[in-house]
């Protein structure tokens, strides 16, 4: 499917843990390139060189793959009539390497949070609200489970329009629209986010 989807039905949009289930329609959203450069979501679970590495002779993806085979928490999928859509990294903060040496993103209190640390938008289905249904689908997600709080560190633009490749770690505004609040500035541009539930 190509070309810019003008009659998305936001409301048909359900969102899933990923699982070995629904694994095929991860690697169907990520295509060829692992969503970007081969990442494959491990840049924040891996330290620098691992994460260079990763990205030959599908290092990165059997990664992914290894934790989602293992039940260990990777994230959630946006499926729409039947295909996932997008998705977004989601798992206890102590799960993310990055996180754990981030001079801006350092943990502010000593409370149990799970992170939402990226995202990923197919093209066909950018720019039409799916990144707030998305979260909306996570936070519905999270009232099943024993999560308490959601932390994210999305990005407030500089810039009227913000490169795609940019907006992996999401938009402020966004969040903002799914009503989370920013709790941390140490970042100007980079806030630290939660939604308690």
């Amino acid at each position: 499917m190509s070309g810019k989807l003008t009659h998305l039905s936001l409301s048909s949009i359900t969102v899933e843990p990923l699982t070995k289930k629904n694994w095929e329609k991860f690697l169907a959203l990520f295509g060829d390139k692992g969503a970007c450069g081969n990442c494959w979501c491990m840049y924040y679970r891996l330290s620098k060189s691992e994460f260079q590495e990763g990205k030959f002779d599908d290092g990165n993806r059997l990664a992914m793959k290894e934790l989602v085979f293992s039940n260990s928490p990777t994230g959630v999928l946006a499926i729409y009539e039947g295909r996932a859509i997008a998705w977004c990294a989601f798992a206890p903060r102590e799960d993310f390497v990055k996180l754990k040496k981030s001079r801006v993103h350092k943990p502010i209190d000593d409370q149990k949070v799970w992170s939402l640390p990226c995202t990923f938008i197919h093209k066909d289905f950018r720019r039409q609200g799916v990144s707030v249904a998305l979260l909306k689908g996570l936070i519905n997600y999270a009232k099943t489970t024993e999560i308490k709080i959601i932390e994210a560190y999305p990005t407030i633009p500089t810039q009227e329009k913000l490169p795609d490749s940019f907006a992996w770690i999401g938009l402020y505004k966004s969040f903002e629209r799914a009503g989370f609040k920013i709790v941390d500035r140490t970042s100007k541009y980079r806030p630290m986010v939660r939604y308690e539930l």
